[in-house]
């Protein structure tokens, strides 16, 4: 297993040690002894799957306070655009956004610390897995609009299809003016 920096603290990119013979091939999907030194030793506690077809975005979503996720995303089949905003309190990052294409071909993977909204555009029809480390909770559940200006997200997907509710989320601006994050 490969972890490669990705220029923002604590957000990391993972490539698996693929085992090829003529059957097929193998590989360690999660190991913790493997991941515990690059993600703090975050422990799980909750795994989606979602499945979304071409040109589906979803996201940018975040869980607050005593919910706050960190999450460990993956493709099991076809390829998405993931995307990531830093929104942890005194960060140097602050603010900043981290893109990386998923694919089921690279299995490459993403660890995504607590403090960041997350989320994806399907470039394919894609089948996607995350781990999370607290469950879902409604109650601490917020995000911000895949389109705020001032990220400058190129979400490199023309005609995106959006859910009712994700159009509905605030501006990056606004979260900050609603006190759930701060820098």
């Amino acid at each position: 297993m490969e972890i490669i920096p990705t220029g923002i603290d604590g957000l990391i990119q993972i490539v698996p040690k693929i085992h090829h013979d003529t059957r097929g091939w193998f590989m360690e999907l999660y190991k913790s002894s493997n991941l515990s030194k690059a993600s703090g030793n975050t422990q799980f506690l909750q795994d989606n799957l979602s499945f979304s077809k071409k040109n589906i975005l979803r996201g940018l979503h975040l869980q607050t306070g005593k919910s706050a996720q960190a999450k460990l995303v993956m493709v099991l089949s076809g390829k998405v655009l993931d995307v990531v905003v830093d929104l942890r309190k005194g960060s140097p990052t602050f603010g900043q956004t981290y893109q990386l294409e998923l694919s089921a071909d690279t299995k490459n993977m993403l660890f995504v610390p607590e403090g960041f909204a997350h989320g994806f555009s399907a470039i394919e029809d894609s089948l996607f897995l995350y781990k999370c480390s607290q469950e879902y909770d409604p109650a601490h559940e917020t995000g911000i609009i895949w389109n705020d200006d001032s990220l400058k997200i190129d979400w490199k997907n023309k005609a995106p299809i959006i859910s009712d509710k994700d159009t509905q989320l605030p501006t990056f601006k606004d979260l900050l003016d609603k006190s759930v994050i701060s820098r």
